[in-house]
């Protein structure tokens, strides 16, 4: 999914949105390259990821010439300067830090169905990222002909990666994905398989259609019920969550099908009035646990007080978070409908995927699950600080 499955950090440079959310239109950036330190992808692949540059025609490679002395460059250092490249494409190629914006749909669908993250929580986790990841390699695969034209400087055009390669590495992600929900139960693997399905479908027919948005939105609710089935074995109790993380994904998709062209109001002022919508109610009411789970609610992830509302600190968390999610995406929002050129419509799609974290956590905070909601919201400023460290500030994941 490409979500808005959403990036953690930037902006996109394509108008159908990815966060399936999970291979599809996640949300998790606009439409620029993605910077390195020093430069960016699109100033070629002679640049690198380091930005150091390239030397200048008819000069000597900085390593790969005598050394002073007369001696043999290293080999070891001519093969780093392979790998490093290579891996740094594939990182792009992937969207890393959207990854940031996965792991927390398996843990809100498990607050809202009550029970205990554990080991078979892990393994949704797992199963997401596979997926998600999947589906941004298929993305690639499938946009090839036209990155050509209009992203020349992405992995598969600029041939730093073969489009072979990258389409096997989406099978065999999405086959990893599978087996990982397969470990953690029929109930995820039951989830996991519509799931794979979905990414699958948005990538090869559904993106460019009206059904696109639909598709993301679906692929990302889904994705939370994984982390639901695999961890209390049903998603019932988790339908109210799924259903309002699926209508934020949907508001970021539709408006991320204008950024490269702009030019619509009316996307970026329906996201705007979805978000406030979302967030009165996630601030409001919380889902109710299931009879049978309250009981076995962790220290972290108690279960409701006998009146069936969130106890005092969930519920003060929830409204913190759900105000921090408004923050994050309304702002760009207001601004993309002020004036939707496309760097702000841009923008607004950034937000707007940065914004999924925030709203998972309170999510899982509505559910009385205070510990869990506040680890979904410390990926954030992780992801922040990994895509600084990694030189990806800013990751199109469309």
């Amino acid at each position: 999914m490409r979500a808005v499955r959403a990036s953690a950090e930037g902006s996109r440079d394509r108008p159908a949105p990815g966060d399936p959310e999970l291979g599809g239109p996640a949300p998790c950036g606009p439409a620029q390259d993605v910077p390195v330190r020093g430069g960016s992808v699109a100033g070629g692949a002679a640049q690198g990821v380091s930005g150091r540059g390239a030397p200048a025609r008819g000069g000597p490679a900085p390593a790969d010439g005598p050394l002073p002395g007369g001696g043999a460059p290293s080999r070891g250092g001519a093969a780093s300067r392979t790998v490093r490249p290579r891996a740094a494409a594939w990182a792009e190629l992937l969207r890393v830090p959207a990854l940031f914006t996965v792991p927390g749909d398996a843990l809100a669908g498990a607050a809202a169905a009550g029970a205990r993250p554990g080991p078979r929580t892990l393994l949704a986790i797992g199963s997401s990222l596979c997926l998600y990841e999947a589906g941004m390699a298929l993305n690639d695969w499938a946009d090839r002909a036209e990155d050509a034209v209009e992203r020349p400087h992405r992995p598969l055009p600029s041939g730093r990666i073969r489009p072979a390669a990258a389409l096997a590495a989406a099978g065999a992600l999405t086959g990893a994905g599978l087996a990982l929900a397969a470990g953690a139960g029929r109930p995820a693997l039951a989830v996991a398989a519509p799931l794979a399905a979905t990414v699958w479908a948005y990538d090869l027919a559904l993106k460019h259609t009206p059904a696109g948005p639909v598709a993301m939105a679906a692929a990302r609710g889904l994705d939370l019920l994984l982390g639901a089935a695999a961890t209390g074995g049903g998603t019932r109790a988790a339908l109210p969550s799924a259903a309002l993380l699926g209508t934020h994904t949907l508001a970021v998709t539709a408006v991320s099908r204008r950024e490269t062209t702009g030019g619509s109001a009316l996307a970026p002022l329906a996201a705007l009035a979805t978000t406030g919508a979302l967030t009165g109610l996630v601030t409001r009411r919380r889902t109710r646990l299931p009879a049978g789970r309250r009981a076995a609610a962790a220290p972290g992830l108690p279960g409701p007080a006998p009146a069936g509302r969130p106890p005092a600190t969930s519920g003060a968390l929830a409204t913190a978070l759900g105000a921090a999610y408004a923050a994050t995406a309304a702002r760009p929002y207001l601004h993309a409908a002020l004036n939707p050129s496309p760097p702000l419509t841009q923008r607004a799609v950034g937000g707007g995927i940065r914004a999924t974290i925030p709203l998972q956590a309170a999510l899982a905070a509505r559910s009385g699950a205070a510990a869990t909601a506040l680890l979904v919201a410390a990926l954030a400023p992780a992801g922040r600080m990994f895509a600084r460290r990694a030189g990806m500030r800013k990751v199109s994941i469309t």
